[in-house]
Formats: C-alpha cells, structure tokens, sequence
C-alpha cells in the first residue's frame, strides 16, 4: 500500500543550507523510524511571501 507523508520547513536569509540539512535529517529519520523499505517518490516545493521570495518548503515522500 502506498503512503504519503509530507514535511515542512521555514527558510530564513543566511540559514537556508542548515535549514535543508534539517529538513532531510527528519525525513530520514522518518524513514528510519517507520521502517520504510521502498520509497517511491520525493517531491519538492516552495512556499513564497507576497513580493514572491522564498519563505518556506514542503517535502512530500510517497512511500510502501
């Protein structure tokens, strides 16, 4: 059975390198929690402000 699970985070001016390295160190910890065996697919997107600058990003991971 397929499932999705989806993570956030905030990217600030200047931390934005540590903010990804965070992001991906509770998406592994996630899989290694959860025991996932086959990831399936992992998507990318960016939130923006009202002048469009990057404020934010959502990963979402489709997993069995």
């Amino acid at each position: 059975m397929v499932k999705v699970k989806t993570f956030t985070s905030e990217l600030k001016i200047f931390h934005t390198k540590s903010e990804l390295d965070q992001l991906d160190e509770q998406v592994n910890k996630f899989i290694a929690d959860n025991n996932v065996k086959k990831v399936l697919a992992v998507s990318n997107a960016c939130t923006t402000d009202n002048t469009g600058a990057t404020i934010g990003i959502i990963r979402t991971i489709a997993y069995e």
